[in-house]
């Protein structure tokens, strides 16, 4: 064997490896525990786990460096390194599978964790009863909507991600008969209504709304109880030339409109829509508290859940610890307002949801079989010393 490649082998192999990555996981995490006080859990999960280096914005510079291993990194060489000893250093024998099976139990853990960082989902579908939706929202991300209204029987809607945006580029798409440019992007942005007495807008293209609105910077939030709310001035150019520019938030609360060739068309800033093939419809809730207090007793929901096939027309009722499982997606009973007659559901689509609970069997598994052959063994040796005192 070439001796780099040996070195390589014993690198990844070694014991001393795996000590050096289990202590950097706990600084990782202790780390984010205490920041997660300013950030907020969603922020924390992005600096610290969601990330291969925690970065360190340097002050006045503009730009950031890496100052510590982050939670990809540290879980894919600790994944290596597992499948690395665990190729090199454990025989495929009887005795030895129950270790074996409590090893791939930990290796199906970290892939199951890596499949949740990079693929799950999480959104929010809010319903007054009696009413009907197909889609939920992001609890965070944002995109921009050009909505084409002219069709009685259907919207036709072209969204742009709020990445796109904060890159203030422009974007031709084939079924917009304009031109989009960013010109100004906000994460976080307060709006104010332009006093009477204050001078008009000397920016004579800004259209709709945005004439007697002020948007204002404001610093980004990152507490999970917080949200941002974007801005942005998004400029449109027709065929014969700029259409205008629109001043646009979520915080306008309703799109905006014009017309070009005879399609009516809206604009607005919203939060991330997924849109499904099944459509949910609140029929009644639930909201029950101890007598006396305003501590929950039950939250549920009864809901009527159809698919566009046809396949499923059933009614289910969701309560805390009983979600919906339907469509790849899972519904929590998340949020609930009695007064309004509203719930809301947390809507998540992990693939790799089932993965922790087949890695937590088979690692109970693999250590009681482990168990079990240590305590037989046991056995057997005492057996055969007390038959060896008695023959003697």
């Amino acid at each position: 064997m070439h001796p780099v490649v040996r070195k390589l082998r014993n690198f990844f192999v070694s014991m001393q490896l795996t000590v050096v990555l289990l202590i950097m996981s706990m600084v990782l995490v202790f780390a984010a525990t205490l920041d997660q006080v300013n950030l907020g859990i969603w922020a924390v999960q992005a600096k610290y786990f969601r990330s291969f280096f925690v970065m360190w914005p340097v002050p006045n510079a503009g730009l950031s460096l890496p100052l510590f291993p982050g939670g990809y990194l540290i879980g894919g060489l600790l994944l290596l390194n597992l499948i690395a000893a665990h190729i090199y250093r454990f025989q495929l024998t009887w005795r030895k599978a129950g270790i074996q099976l409590a090893h791939a139990g930990v290796i199906l853990l970290l892939l199951g964790e890596l499949i949740s960082g990079l693929l799950q989902k999480d959104s929010i579908m809010q319903l007054l009863e009696g009413d009907t939706t197909k889609y939920s929202e992001s609890f965070r991300d944002h995109e921009l909507v050009l909505i084409d209204k002219t069709s009685p029987a259907y919207d036709e809607v072209v969204a742009i991600p709020e990445a796109v945006l904060a890159d203030l580029s422009s974007i031709q798409y084939p079924k917009l008969p304009f031109l989009v440019r960013v010109k100004e992007y906000y994460p976080n942005a307060g709006l104010q209504m332009r006093e009477p007495t204050a001078p008009t807008n000397p920016d004579a293209s800004i259209m709709g709304m945005g004439k007697n609105i002020v948007m204002t910077p404001q610093p980004i939030m990152y507490k999970s109880d917080e949200i941002n709310r974007p801005g942005a001035f998004v400029e449109l150019t027709g065929p014969d030339g700029k259409l205008g520019t629109w001043l646009v938030s979520p915080e306008l609360g309703a799109p905006q409109k014009f017309s070009l060739l005879g399609h009516n068309w809206e604009i607005a800033l919203r939060l991330k829509r997924y849109y499904q093939p099944f459509s949910i419809s609140l029929l009644k809730i639930t909201n029950d508290v101890y007598p006396g207090t305003d501590i929950p007793k039950n939250f549920a929901s009864r809901v009527h859940v159809r698919s566009d096939d046809g396949k499923e027309d059933r009614e289910i009722t969701i309560f805390m610890n009983n979600p919906l499982r339907f469509g790849g997606l899972t519904f929590y009973q998340y949020q609930m307002n009695a007064a309004n007659h509203m719930s809301a559901f947390e809507v998540v689509r992990n693939p790799g949801w089932l993965l922790p609970y087949v890695a937590c069997i088979m690692m109970g598994l693999g250590l009681l079989i482990q168990f079990g052959f240590s305590l037989f063994g046991f056995i057997n040796k005492r057996a055969a010393l007390s038959e060896a005192r008695s023959e003697t």
